[in-house]
């Protein structure tokens, strides 16, 4: 800004309804997660006190636990036909998943689990009629009874991982107070509610849809949708967030402009929808691998048929060795090791203010090495503020804050409005002026006890044909060169003080690109302003490089250039004039106010304008991307280890590896999965 923009001082003087919004109706989103784990869950307890009696009654059980069971008519039926009811009832739901899969040509996990229970089934049954051996009907009990256990934890981990859709849902209140026309309220369901209605909030009460506070002064929480904790204030023209809480002590009369589909929590949440369900490169990775998996494991399975057969005749222990062979192979934790971190990063970044709409810009954040803001309303808060000022030696600081407050007191210009800001900043009262004058072009007069006192730039003292004293010509050539604007405070012929004014530097931004240094990264900003601001920002911010008076569409030409040099770029910018460097860059970050989440043009939205948001999306891709790689390594490095030795490789030795025992220690490596992927909650910002 330059010293022209004090020249004009005399100048101061129907949307759709939310249709799935029926009570609590409209909150769900997970309910297939829920549906499957309270499914897995009945079954499971089901399975198991049926169980019961299956163990209690196996010869093998007996025979290790040195009990003999008492033995009655039809005693000998208990085993089997208490296993058939477990393996049509408990296996059920992986013979009928399994048949999806192979319908699309795509064995996995289930088409395994059901290989494995489908072969100790049948084969037990056939020990009824013919002598094949010991049956191992309580093997296979235990199995299912633990792949039920681990399906049930797998679906409970999910849901909770993905209850921030939930949560965010239950935030959208079910009825509001609407206001009539003669001052009355009545409640109605939400999803009724259309733009132009007028509601009224009550302390403690939530906000029912998107609008515009025009009565009423409040603090109201919203947290949960940008991630701030601090209580926001709200007053006539304030615009107020579907879903946030008034808990201040005023009631707030709010004006609708946006219901159901169309509100900023409806946004918020089809992105963290769209994010969990999007999948990764490590996800697809981990798929592929899944199903090489299967081929991997009926080849091995094979294999220890073949060579056992040879080696000993064909028996129940071969069988076995198959059977288990089969099971461990079976890629449960590797087809959890990936999702559940996925739905965990994108419900830890929407809590801290963070939507994520591709899930691979997040995934890459980890792999940046230059990070390129935009510096108007992202590193500066894109408003005039007072960022230095001078006074004469006869003239206090206060006194001198409070003369010039008072002076533009009345004003709407924003170099009035910067300086009134800066009294309030420091407690300081206005003085009391009075016969205001604007001199066009020039700046604004008034008269305190009987003196005239003036406000202006270059102009003004043109004007009244006043020298400036020299510290505050320094003053004035020195904010010069930073590009700031200078206002002078005159008392009857004499400069009392001059105030420097530029776009203010946002607090978080100093401690954003010292943090990102500290990460190794390379920090760039990018503005139209001339030379001589773009430097005084860099230099006070410690940025690396900066591109000065480039428009708006060539910002992305900027960012191709640095690409060129090998760097891996993320563009920092609000979204709307920076939308062709946010889609250029490798990562596209749009700064938005609470009420702006569908910004196309990014990858990833801060909810709140705060850069330090940006040192928190790289810390979280690379938490995230640790758990991933831990968990495929649990989940791989477990069949890496078990496979040979359910084959039998250490048989020599009088190691064996059972079915049961197998089922065991691979649902013992899925839990330890799902909960290495639960310790990401406890992730800190730096």
């Amino acid at each position: 800004m330059t010293e022209k923009s004090h020249e004009n001082h005399d100048e101061q003087g129907e949307h759709k309804q939310h249709k799935n919004h029926n009570g609590h109706g409209g909150h769900g989103g997970h309910g297939g997660h829920e549906g499957h784990e309270i499914m897995f869950r009945n079954r499971f307890w089901i399975s198991l006190v049926l169980s019961i009696p299956v163990l209690f009654f196996s010869s093998a059980i007996q025979n290790w636990l040195g009990y003999t069971a008492p033995t009655f008519p039809g005693s000998s039926w208990i085993t089997p036909v208490l296993a058939v009811v477990i393996f049509f009832y408990g296996g059920l739901p992986f013979l009928q998943m399994a048949v999806g899969e192979l319908r699309d040509r795509q064995p996995g996990m289930m088409t395994l689990i059901s290989l494995a229970i489908t072969v100790a089934f049948v084969y037990s049954i056939a020990t009824l009629f013919v002598d094949l051996g010991e049956s191992f009907f309580w093997e296979l009990v235990t199995l299912i009874d633990v792949m039920l256990l681990g399906h049930w934890l797998e679906m409970r981990s999910v849901r909770q991982a993905s209850g921030a859709l939930d949560e965010l849902a239950k935030l959208m209140p079910d009825e509001a107070e609407r206001i009539g026309p003669e001052g009355e309220t009545e409640k109605v369901s939400v999803s009724e509610l259309q733009t132009g209605d007028k509601v009224l909030v009550r302390p403690g009460g939530s906000i029912p849809a998107d609008g515009e506070v025009y009565e009423g002064r409040s603090d109201v929480n919203e947290a949960m949708i940008t991630g701030e904790s601090k209580l926001v204030k709200k007053e006539p023209g304030s615009q107020a967030i579907g879903g946030t809480v008034n808990e201040g002590s005023g009631s707030l009369r709010i004006e609708v402009t946006a219901t159901g589909d169309d509100t900023a929590l409806s946004g918020i949440m089809r992105l963290v929808k769209e994010a969990q369900e999007s999948k990764s490169k490590t996800q697809l990775l981990a798929d592929r691998a899944a199903a090489y998996l299967f081929y991997a494991a009926l080849a091995a399975a094979i294999i220890t048929a073949v060579i056992w057969i040879i080696a000993t005749d064909f028996d129940v222990d071969v069988l076995k060795r198959v059977v288990t062979v089969l099971v461990i192979a079976c890629p449960h934790a590797l087809g959890l090791a990936v999702p559940l971190v996925v739905a965990l990063t994108t419900a830890i970044s929407a809590r801290n203010g963070i939507l994520v709409r591709d899930r691979l810009a997040l995934e890459a954040a980890r792999e940046l090495d230059t990070i390129i803001f935009d510096k108007t309303g992202t590193l500066t808060k894109g408003e005039q503020g007072v960022v230095d000022f001078i006074v004469q030696e006869d003239s206090s600081e206060e006194e001198a804050l409070a003369l010039a407050a008072g002076l533009e007191s009345d004003s709407e210009h924003v170099i009035a409005q910067a300086i009134v800001a800066a009294a309030q900043e420091r407690d300081v009262e206005p003085t009391g002026v009075s016969d205001f004058e604007a001199l066009k072009g020039r700046g604004v007069k008034g008269m305190v006890e009987g003196t005239a006192v003036y406000a202006g730039g270059p102009r003004l003292l043109e004007h009244l044909k006043i020298q400036l004293p020299d510290a505050i010509d320094n003053f004035s050539q020195e904010a010069g060169e930073k590009g700031q604007a200078v206002i002078y405070l005159i008392r009857g012929e004499a400069v009392i003080a001059a105030f420097a004014l530029a776009d203010v530097i946002r607090e978080e931004s100093r401690e954003a690109i010292r943090k990102l240094h500290e990460m190794g990264l390379e920090v760039a900003m990018l503005t139209g302003d001339s030379q001589d601001v773009a430097k005084a920002v860099a230099e006070e911010l410690n940025i690396d490089r900066y591109f000065a008076e480039v428009l708006p569409e060539d910002k992305d030409k900027k960012v191709s250039e640095l690409q060129k040099q090998g760097k891996k770029v993320a563009m920092v910018g609000d979204g709307v004039n920076d939308a062709p460097a946010l889609t250029r860059a490798d990562i596209g970050i749009a700064i938005g106010s609470g009420t702006d989440v569908a910004v196309e043009s990014a990858g990833l939205i801060l909810v709140q304008s705060n850069p330090l948001d940006v040192v928190k999306i790289i810390e979280l891709s690379q938490a995230s991307q640790r758990k991933m790689v831990q968990n495929i390594w649990w989940a791989a490095g477990y069949n890496i280890v078990a496979i040979p030795l359910a084959a039998g490789a250490l048989a020599p030795w009088g190691i064996n590896m059972p079915p049961a025992v197998g089922a065991l220690v691979m649902s013992l490596s899925t839990i330890i999965v799902a909960i290495n992927a639960q310790t990401l909650r406890r992730i800190s910002f730096a």
